[in-house]
């Protein structure tokens, strides 16, 4: 074997292994993005990182550099039900940020141990006796392969890893829009906005270093359509769009069952998005990214006899949480009961 270990994808998942992996594991990583600057591959992300992501940080003794961080950082969240115009305000502490620099940050945290090609592309992972054989093409367009016993899926929602290895193991998906406007609210905002003639998921609108990022998740079917259509109706409620000054789309996955959450077998793994581990209640992954990547680098370092089976089993608490976002979201996207919640004022905060 060429390596011990090969991952494929470096967002927030793949980044943070590399990171935790013992330094004598010969580890190859391949990565989309570039190892700098704004070109090339961006993941679409509104930026706002929870409680739980912050967490992860805690535990691993990280703090973000400020750099990283945005303006304004805003404490509540204008939740919007376009079906009754009731409105409530939530509080929430999420940290605003550039999502780009952010995995660009994490990257750069990876030890010069790890071999990391940046801009480059999975193409194929094929089993081979003993482990596997990775295809990829590199920034110049040139095709190779390299041999590792263990290969990492920790590339997103429409991971090359689980939809060659695992086929029959799908995810139902939904196109995420996002476009950035000029910001021209006198008082800038976040909010979430439901309206499930539209999708059954939600939109958000984040302020961001003079800008008004809106996005929503939609079924793939008419996802423009119904896009353009909450523009409009958000713009009867005093929103302010104006020019598109880009747009950004990309796929997400929502799980909406148990098994939907994924971690693979027979030496490969899937951590964070790859594997499902994202809320189907807020759409938040980066905790999950972060939890799974920890969870799996202790197993690695460890030398477990049965790595695939103890990672299972030691995910079975994230993916307990994450069936009760699912349970959460069928609660929230269903109108009656998120118009009875909305009514009963619990937790609003009201403004003057």
């Amino acid at each position: 074997m060429d390596y011990d270990i090969a991952i494929i994808g470096l967002g927030p998942a793949g980044s943070t292994l590399a990171r935790l992996l013992n330094p004598s594991f010969k580890v190859i990583a391949l990565d989309k993005k570039q190892q700098s600057g704004n070109e090339g591959f961006r993941k679409p992300c509104g930026g706002l990182l929870a409680n739980d992501a912050q967490r992860a940080f805690i535990r691993q003794q990280i703090n973000l550099p400020t750099d990283i961080l945005t303006n304004p950082q805003i404490f509540s969240v204008k939740t919007l039900d376009l079906q009754t115009n009731i409105v409530r305000n939530y509080q929430r502490s999420y940290v605003n940020f550039d999502r780009h620099k952010f995995d660009l940050w994490l990257k750069s945290l990876i030890p010069s141990n790890v071999t990391v090609y940046h801009n480059t592309l999975c193409k194929e992972v094929r089993r081979i006796i003993d482990g596997y054989q990775i295809t990829y093409v590199s920034n110049d367009n040139v095709e190779h392969k390299v041999t590792a016993k263990y290969v990492v899926g920790a590339d997103g929602a429409n991971s090359i890893v689980r939809r060659m290895r695992y086929p029959n193991h799908s995810i139902r998906q939904y196109v995420a829009i996002q476009q950035w406007f000029s910001e021209k609210h006198p008082i800038p905002f976040y909010s979430c906005i439901f309206d499930n003639k539209l999708t059954n998921c939600y939109a958000w609108s984040i302020s961001k270093d003079g800008y008004f990022i809106f996005g929503g998740a939609f079924p793939k079917k008419n996802a423009n359509q119904h896009f353009e259509l909450f523009k409009q109706k958000l713009t009867k409620q005093g929103f302010i769009f104006g020019t598109p000054l880009k747009t950004e789309k990309c796929l997400v996955v929502y799980p909406n069952r148990l098994r939907d959450f994924y971690t693979g077998n027979e030496n490969i793994f899937l951590i964070g998005e790859a594997a499902g581990f994202i809320s189907a209640s807020s759409l938040e992954g980066i905790s999950y990214a972060l939890d799974s990547a920890e969870i799996l680098a202790t197993i690695l370092n460890s030398g477990h006899p049965k790595p695939n089976k103890n990672y299972y089993q030691r995910t079975i608490p994230l993916r307990l949480k994450l069936y009760s976002k699912i349970v959460k979201a069928k609660i929230i996207t269903t109108p009656l009961w998120r118009q009875l919640i909305m009514r009963s004022k619990f937790q609003h905060i009201k403004t003057n």
